[in-house]
């Protein structure tokens, strides 16, 4: 069966804009615990991982970074595991279910002792926080793109499927700024003995927030049109990869760069200046949380010319970009707060190009019955390989003195993502209703 693409009482096209405003509150908010988490595990790193390892700060750091990398080989794992549940029984219930276990990863993260008082076990809860809060992760995205786009209005997909990314934004903007404030009130040893667990409790609570919102919201129509008339997938992988494995490979490779960049921009751009340049440290945190808050309102109008010229001109913009960009403005970046800030935000007024269209373009390459899993298994495996190798690589290469290598690195990432947005057959006017549809 093929949807109409005529509005009428009851279908989907008709139904879409109710509520709307319900569903991007509901289909967000785990993207903004996962990316507060994500984004606070890295800022408060010095000052935990002594408390989870032994040995000196070097050493401590870079086992916690391992930690970290880890768990994103569990997000392909949450992926397949979360996404086959969205499919089959619904995105509520995958939303609930993801958001869960992110609040307990983090509560357990909050609330562990440390290695002084429990020994090996400490950095065995760590690693356990971390897993849970990566296999849940790898469900998220896929599920609440679904969810977002299945509920907006056709001809405003990408503008609703864009608040995906603010939230990340969001999440990322309030772990800058918990940063910011906890180390301007607290000192070193408070941050170190106590601190750093404060930003962990309060993403718990969020996502028991999050979990209470989501088990009130009605799902999509889309997917009740799938209950009504029989057609759920019963084997959601095994569909998804006999039939649409081009898309499939679109998201992996689309989201190479995005993966990178984001680290680079929205997390290490401060250390980096730090380093680079000699940056004061705090200078350079407060550039990057008023490029993050620059970043979440310029979002939804990157969306809306998406909505306007299409999503596959947008994206190329941004690949070619961060291909010719990455050289002369890290290497040329100087260390006051106002190089560091204009950086910063040139580089992610480019981003919001792709960062607005990620959510919609990935679903808008599936049918609904494989949706979720077509989004969210691509999408977890190439985060884990270039997402949570990310922190490590610009480590490495900080640590052997060869930060140049940083925006080649950047630049490298951007021309293969942009190899696939040249290749790939815009999407704007696809019916994302449509059960034959094939990627």
């Amino acid at each position: 069966m093929t949807s109409s693409s005529t509005a009428t009482p009851g279908t989907p096209a008709a139904s879409a804009g109710a509520g709307t405003g319900r569903a991007l509150v509901v289909g967000t908010i785990g993207n903004f615990v996962e990316w507060f988490d994500w984004s606070i595990y890295g800022f408060f790193t010095p000052y935990f991982a002594s408390q989870f390892f032994p040995g000196s700060g070097s050493s401590a750091a870079l086992l916690t970074l391992l930690v970290f990398a880890i768990s994103f080989f569990m997000r392909p794992v949450g992926a397949a595991v979360l996404g086959i549940y969205a499919d089959r029984h619904g995105r509520r219930h995958g939303m609930t279910l993801t958001i869960l276990l992110m609040a307990g990863g983090s509560l357990l993260l909050a609330i562990s002792p440390n290695y002084a008082t429990i020994g090996w076990l400490a950095p065995v809860l760590l690693v356990i926080g971390r897993l849970l809060q990566g296999f849940s992760t790898g469900g998220e995205f896929g599920t609440s793109a679904s969810f977002l786009v299945e509920w907006a209005k056709p001809n405003r997909r990408a503008f609703a499927g864009s608040f995906q990314q603010v939230s990340v934004s969001l999440g990322i903007l309030l772990a800058s700024l918990s940063a910011t404030v906890l180390t301007q009130v607290l000192d070193s040893n408070q941050l170190a003995a106590w601190g750093w667990r404060i930003p962990f409790a309060i993403g718990a609570v969020i996502g028991l927030i999050g979990m209470y919102i989501r088990r009130r919201m009605a799902e999509p129509e889309t997917f009740k049109m799938l209950e009504r008339t029989g057609r759920r997938e019963a084997t959601p992988f095994r569909s998804m990869s006999a039939g649409h494995r081009r898309g499939a490979w679109f998201v992996f490779g689309i989201s190479i760069a995005g993966s990178v960049i984001t680290y680079m921009w929205l997390t290490y751009l401060p250390t980096y200046a730090v380093l680079t340049v000699g940056a004061d440290k705090a200078d350079a945190q407060l550039a990057n949380t008023i490029a993050l808050a620059f970043f979440v309102v310029v979002l939804p109008f990157a969306a809306l010319l998406s909505d306007r010229f299409g999503r596959r001109p947008t994206m190329l913009v941004y690949a070619t970009a961060f291909v010719i960009l990455p050289f002369p403005l890290l290497l040329t970046m100087g260390g006051s707060f106002g190089s560091v800030l204009l950086v910063s935000v040139i580089g992610m007024a480019f981003l919001s190009l792709n960062h607005s269209n990620l959510a919609t373009v990935f679903a808008e390459l599936f049918p609904p019955q494989v949706r979720t899993i077509g989004i969210a298994f691509p999408y977890a495996i190439s985060n884990a390989i270039f997402g949570g190798t990310a922190p490590n690589v610009m480590q490495f290469f900080g640590s052997k003195g060869n930060l140049w290598a940083v925006p080649l690195y950047v630049s490298v990432c951007a021309l293969v993502t942009g190899l696939f947005f040249y290749f790939m057959k815009e999407t704007k006017k696809v019916d994302t209703d449509d059960v034959e549809m094939r990627a």
